[in-house]
């Protein structure tokens, strides 16, 4: 009788280590969860630009927007 617990031992643990491997393959593990990026709501405000126009903030640091650039014309006419 003592020794078929050895030999029986280790058919057990081979039946053990088969069953985990089949396991874990039908079964494989979840993909891990992304955090979906967070949303940034800013203030509906508007600030005045020196050309008269309105600019609204941008996310999302919620800081105002650059105001419009004036294109200058520097083409002078010459008499000469």
């Amino acid at each position: 009788m003592k020794r078929f617990i050895i030999p029986t031992l280790i058919i057990v643990l081979a039946l053990a280590l088969a069953g985990i491997a089949i396991y874990r393959q039908v079964n494989p593990a979840p993909a891990p969860v992304q955090p979906e990026p967070e949303t940034v709501f800013c203030t509906a405000d508007a600030m005045m630009c020196p050309d008269g126009s309105y600019v609204g903030r941008v996310a999302p640091s919620c800081a105002f927007a650059a105001c419009p650039t004036i294109a200058t014309s520097t083409s002078e006419a010459s008499n000469e």
